[in-house]
């Protein structure tokens, strides 16, 4: 089956879940102002009565009764291979929002590969990301099929922000740090379940990641002009007047993994990376201290895993402090003479992740 004979161009799977039903909302307001007639959706997942409850809040925020009638219902299951396959083969992209991915989202990326579905996904999880390179790359390639992940908080802000800072550096941008801060609304600050799942078992699981790594048998970038110096465990930032740690997300694994693919692909100069968080003043840091150890020794026990519970956020900024030669500067000799900065901020991380989404699916779809 072709791309333009199937009914849907878009179908978001998982779509009665945490983000997927905010997803339901954004593309269906997205649809609304665009083109009219040349986009058609369905949402999918376990439960239909779930799924139609979905649509009826979506149809009531943005006031579209007809939303009910526009937007189809397929029921599938991650565990019923069988209904995957049926979904794929009807959808042009599949926008999967069931997460943590490592428990539920090889099934998807499998079935997607052999129906002929693009694949787009919001994972924070570099084991997931890697491996669904490393098992399913030659694959889609082969079938034409683009495996898009990690297109959510906070990985675009990382990723974008340090493409963004190389192309307004006026020469060769050779490394860059980000500073990330989150704001806590008037409820204070937290994630979502299923974000918290995928930092905890990631954390849990660091040396299979190393394992799974060695794989791909790469060869090491080239590091141009002065190596990326390595921070504390803990240090005051004077880029962002606070203290601050290693970041221990996705961020690092998807900002390099894209550098590799500019270098190997199209001779791109590497852009070293390093990415830290900010935890404020030393009060939080006794908070960590505490909290870190409840943290390593909660996530090393399955009994544990399950006794860490849901959070939300509210608000985000990305500080990149980049460095590298000016124009008319010889990369190959001395050090790095030029400095730049760029800032990328946004509202609450959730609704960054929606907005990503959207716009793959519509630039997909309608380019």
């Amino acid at each position: 089956m072709t791309s333009s004979s199937r009914p849907y161009h878009l179908v978001i799977f998982g779509a009665s879940g945490f983000t997927g039903q905010f997803v339901v909302e954004e593309v269906a307001r997205t649809v609304s102002e665009g083109p009219k007639g040349n986009l058609k959706w369905a949402v999918a997942g376990r439960s239909k009565q779930k799924l139609e409850k979905v649509v009826e809040q979506a149809a009531g925020v943005l006031g579209k009764p007809e939303l009910r009638s526009e937007v189809d219902i397929l029921v599938a299951d991650v565990e019923e291979p069988d209904s995957l396959a049926a979904m794929c083969k009807q959808a042009v992209i599949v926008l999967n929002c069931v997460g943590p991915y490592r428990f539920y989202g090889e099934p998807v990326v499998k079935a997607c590969v052999e129906n002929g579905a693009h694949h787009i996904d919001i994972c924070g999880e570099p084991q997931f990301l890697e491996g669904m390179q490393l098992n399913y790359s030659s694959q889609a390639a082969d079938k034409g099929v683009y495996i898009i992940g990690s297109c959510g908080f906070d990985s675009i802000p990382a990723d974008m922000g340090v493409l963004y800072t190389r192309d307004q550096f006026k020469g060769t941008l050779t490394a860059v740090e980000s500073f990330l801060t989150i704001g806590s609304g008037p409820d204070g600050g937290c994630i979502h379940d299923g974000t918290w799942q995928s930092a905890v078992y990631g954390f849990a699981d660091g040396p299979k990641l190393q394992g799974l790594r060695r794989k791909f048998n790469h060869k090491p970038l080239p590091t141009i002009g002065s190596k990326i110096k390595r921070r504390g465990s803990v240090f005051f930032s004077n880029e962002i007047q606070q203290y601050t740690v290693p970041f221990m997300g996705s961020d690092p694994s998807v900002v390099k993994r894209t550098q590799r693919f500019l270098a190997e692909d199209h001779e791109a100069t590497p852009v070293q990376y390093g990415a830290y968080a900010g935890i404020g003043g030393i009060g939080n840091i006794i908070k960590m201290m505490f909290a870190g150890m409840m943290f390593w020794f909660l996530v090393k026990f399955s009994f544990g895993r399950n006794l860490l519970i849901k959070m939300e956020a509210s608000s985000f900024q990305f500080a990149f402090y980049g460095e590298g030669y000016t124009e008319g500067e010889d990369p190959s000799r001395g050090k790095p003479n030029g400095k730049i900065r760029t800032l990328v901020q946004g509202p609450e991380i959730y609704v960054f992740v929606i907005f990503i989404s959207d716009c793959f699916f519509y630039t997909t779809v309608v380019e």
